[in-house]
Order: structure tokens, then sequence, then C-alpha cells
């Protein structure tokens, strides 16, 4: 059964803020608290690596007790109420900084916001992959949030790009707060219409494997791990590019004043792209409309390098490009993360959602932060000066050039051969599926014998 149309609008509602205030921590962040809070370039990548390394905690163990929450609400909103106001009071502490706010005051506000991620998004995501058992519902489902999360990123760009256009305002600091307070607006809003108008499903076994033995089951899960190598891999290149995106705007073709419109045609294609790699997903399997993401991308980013100063609308196309081509990372892993949660299920005997998509959460924020610490290291390595008018020779900016367009490339189409031969189809999954509602008749057949609720 298709879900209705209003199930997934409200289910995806809650993305649009996140998204929104998200990125601009992947994009301004980095580069206006080395910038214009003076914090040294290779100081806020060690930060960023320092706050992920307490998630290698944090992320398995809320996993394995959002499994293990029974509440008469369920066991995902509960949390999601939880991690909302805890989320607003970090952004707005992270992008509102008072004067001489420096190394401490971000790291203190990013390892907050961590933790109020690690409780929402491993909820909201969990929740996701319980809405349905279908093998193309589930990409339907994840193309949907996919989408609300690009307009919520989209959003993040209009608003400050408004400023600009309208009163002449601009700059890392002047995005930040407006973002900031946008999202302060909003996020409520929409987690109280997810939580109230959608509902949890009932019918799931509870996990009562010890935690330690979850995560040993877990990892002999061959699919799983091929299909988290890919996810590690490609998110390594796609936020080694993000926090360089300012950078490469500013100092290579010195246009900073326009970045904030490169991002929006990004995103506008990024939104457009995703029914494309949904669609092509039901046609070809959901692993090879993947590897044709890896690979488009993985083509167009060396282009990038023969661009240099004034090229600022040269760069349109290959941007393009890119975001076409980053609409399939969206919408098409997470709804194959809920294909290997079925074969978990097979195995157990349990709904364990929120412990895989703990590992996911890990995943996506050490790589983000291996990403932004290769970005800004690397930076460093070059001896790149990122202080406002700062003039670099062509040495640095080679640096940054090779770290912006070649070296995501190799991530990109590595990740192209570990997806490759991914075993989980469609036509795998309507047999695991077949396996499970077995099991579960027979389960039923047998609690009715014995006196117990069905």
């Amino acid at each position: 059964m298709s879900l209705k149309r209003s199930t997934l609008f409200y289910y995806s509602l809650a993305d649009l803020p996140i998204a929104m205030a998200l990125f601009p921590v992947m994009v301004f962040i980095p580069k206006f608290y080395t910038s214009d809070m003076g914090v040294p370039l290779a100081l806020a990548g060690t930060i960023l690596l320092a706050v992920r390394i307490f998630d290698v905690f944090t992320d398995p163990l809320f996993g394995y007790i959002s499994d293990k929450t029974r509440t008469p609400w369920g066991r995902r909103r509960p949390w999601m109420v939880v991690a909302v106001p805890i989320m607003m009071l970090s952004i707005y502490r992270l992008f509102l900084p008072p004067e001489g706010a420096g190394a401490l005051h971000m790291f203190t506000w990013m390892f907050v916001l961590s933790i109020a991620t690690t409780i929402m998004m491993i909820s909201y995501y969990a929740w996701a992959a319980e809405l349905s058992p279908d093998y193309n519902e589930r990409s339907r489902i994840t193309g949907a949030r996919s989408m609300m999360g690009v307009v919520g990123s989209l959003a993040a760009q209009l608003a400050p790009a408004g400023a600009l256009l309208f009163f002449g305002i601009g700059g890392s600091r002047v995005v930040l707060e407006i973002v900031g307070i946008t999202m302060l607006i909003l996020m409520p809003i929409c987690a109280f219409l997810t939580v109230t108008r959608v509902s949890e499903p009932k019918n799931y076994t509870n996990s009562v494997t010890p935690f330690w033995a979850g995560l040993k089951l877990m990892v002999e899960n061959k699919p799983f791990l091929r299909l988290i190598a890919a996810f590690m891999v490609s998110s390594i290149a796609l936020n080694t590019t993000t926090p360089l995106y300012l950078f490469f705007i500013a100092f290579v073709l010195n246009a900073e004043d326009k970045a904030i419109y490169m991002l929006i045609f990004y995103f506008l294609m990024n939104l457009s792209a995703v029914p494309f790699w949904v669609w092509l997903s039901t046609r070809i399997g959901k692993h090879r409309a993947y590897v044709g993401s890896f690979a488009l991308i993985g083509i167009a980013h060396p282009f990038y390098l023969l661009l240099g100063d004034g090229d600022f609308w040269w760069m349109l196309p290959i941007t393009l490009v890119t975001g076409f081509a980053a609409g399939g990372f969206a919408a098409l892993p997470n709804s194959m993360k809920a294909d290997v949660i079925d074969l978990d299920t097979l195995s157990s005997g349990e709904n364990r959602a929120a412990l895989f998509f703990s590992a996911y959460s890990f995943t996506a924020k050490l790589t983000g932060s291996i990403g932004g610490t290769i970005a800004l290291y690397g930076l460093a390595l070059f001896n790149f000066n990122a202080a406002p008018d700062a003039v670099n020779d062509a040495d640095q900016l080679f640096g940054l050039r090779f770290l912006f367009a070649l070296l995501p490339s190799a991530f990109y189409l590595l990740a192209c051969i570990i997806i490759w031969n991914y075993p989980i189809t469609g036509k795998k999954h309507a047999e695991m599926r077949a396996e499970l509602e077995r099991k579960n008749r027979i389960a039923a057949e047998a609690s009715k014998e014995i006196g117990l609720p069905g």
C-alpha cells in the first residue's frame, strides 16, 4: 500500500529546518570561524574531528536506547520532541556568537549540536524505515524527505540572497544570523506537525538483544558493510568539497559576494533531480542508480580546475551537473539502508532500525568531520591564508584547487567500485519480505495457540 501524500508531506516536514540549519554548519561555519572569528585553520579542523570522536560512543548507544524505548506514543516521536529545544539552543549560540567568541565557543556548541542531532536524526530516520516494508515505496519515502531537506537547504540560501539583493547586506555573519533566526521559528512548527500528524507503526518486535551482541550481528551483515563503506567514501568526498566552496569562490574566482547565488543554483538542480533518481532506481535498481550518481559527479568535478579569476558564471554548468548528481545521494542510500535492516530482522527476529541508523548517523558525522578536517588541514599544509582580503600565491591557490576539484573525484570513483555488485536487488528484497511475512504468520499462529495476544 502506498502512503498518502499527506503522510509523506507531514513526515518529510521535519527535515526542512534540520537541513536548513545543518548545511550552513558545513558550508559557512568553517569559513566564518576561521576568517571572521580568527580561529586557526588547523585548530578548526581539529575541533571538527574532536567533536566526532564522542559520536563513537553516543550514536550507537542512543540507537540502542531508541530501539528499547516503549511509550504509549511510540518509540521514535518522544525523542524528536526532546531533541528540538537542544538543537534550537545550540544553533542560536553557534550561528549568533557573542563578540570575542573563539575556538572554545565553537567546540562547545558544535558538540551540543552533535548530541542534539544524534537524538533527532536517529529516531527520525529509523521511523522512515518502519513506515513501509515495500522496496520501491521506501525510495518514495526517502525521496520525499530528501526533497524537503533540499528545500530547507535552498531556503537557507534564499533568505540571505534576498538580503544581499534587496538590502545590499551580505557576508558569512549575515547568512548565519538570518538562517539561525529563521530556523528558530520553523523548527518547532515543523517538528510539531510531523509528530502529531504521522502515527508510528506498532507492529514491530522490540529489541531484546544485548547491546554488544547487537553490534556483532550488525557487523556480520555483509550488505550493510558494503553500503556503509560506499557511503563513507562518498561522504568524505562531499564533505571535503563543502567547506571549501566559499574559499574556492572567494579566492579562486574572486566573487565571494556572489557565492550565495551559486549555492541557490546548486540546490535548485539538486531538488529537481531527486524525482529522477527515485524513478531511475525503480527501473534499474537502487544500487545501479547510486553508481550512476557517483560516476556523474566524479567525472564532472575535475572541470573546476579550468576556472580562474572572473570565471564565476563559467562555474554554473559544472555546478548544475554536480547538483544533479548529488540528488541521488539524498534519496537512494537511505532507502537502501531500510532494505539492509530487513535482512537483519530476518536474521535476528527483531526490528533494530535505530541501531542501524545510529551507525549511519555516526558515519555521516564522522565522514563530515574527516572531510572537513582534510579540507582545513590541507589548506594549512599549503600555507593558505584565510584572512579577509588575503592574497595567496599560485602554489597556495593550486592547493585549494586540488583539494576542491581533484581529490573528491578519486573518492567518488572508488565508491562506484565498492557498490557495483551490491547484493540486495529488488528481486532479492521481495524474497526477504516474503520470508519475513511467513515467519510473522507462524509466530502469530503460535501466539494464538498458547493464548498470547496476536
